[in-house]
């Protein structure tokens, strides 16, 4: 999954366990979990003209939280964070957070914590990936195409706007479309 591989790059593993108080193997499986979750949100809110429009607005402001391939988790906008899945979850953040600290794979995992960590990181890579795509995929998605291709290929095909299971086999989909109710 290479979209994922570039989130999972740009991270300080080893930083984020330690603030999560987990091993750094414990820190990537929650790190791939919630970074598919966020992404699928994105691109389920990509969907829609609405969801595409303020998505191309959000991505105008990111983009230096990844710079030179790398994060600095001392220099990331937390509230920024915890703003950006306010977004993109419809007010049902804590909903999602909690949903992911419940699962079993990812026990003891403080997601509250992890999310606005990841928001503004997974936002910053798709703004950098966006500046580097070809001319006609930077224009708003309708449904297809464009920025929700561009998502798609940071969730590594398997997912859907409909949902998919995340690397380590949450189904994405079903939680989202369980707590938000369907599209948007």
């Amino acid at each position: 999954m290479a979209g994922m591989d570039d989130i999972l790059e740009a991270l300080p593993i080893d930083d984020i366990a330690a603030q999560l108080g987990v091993d750094p193997s414990e820190a990537r499986r929650a790190i791939e979990e919630g970074g598919a979750t966020i992404l699928s949100g994105l691109q389920r809110n990509a969907q829609t003209p609405e969801g595409a429009s303020a998505l191309e607005k959000a991505l105008g402001k990111h983009g230096s939280e990844v710079s030179g391939g790398t994060v600095d988790l001392n220099a990331l906008d937390t509230a920024d964070g915890q703003k950006i899945l306010g977004h993109i979850f419809g007010g049902q953040e804590q909903a999602v957070a909690q949903k992911l600290t419940d699962e079993p794979k990812t026990a003891g995992i403080d997601f509250g914590k992890l999310l606005p960590i990841l928001a503004p990181i997974i936002l910053g890579l798709i703004a950098n990936r966006q500046k580097g795509a070809a001319p006609d995929s930077s224009a708003p998605a309708d449904g297809g195409g464009g920025l929700g291709d561009l998502i798609g290929g940071l969730l590594g095909g398997g997912a859907t706007g409909s949902g998919g299971a995340a690397p380590g086999g949450i189904d994405i989909g079903g939680l989202l479309g369980g707590l938000l109710g369907g599209q948007k």
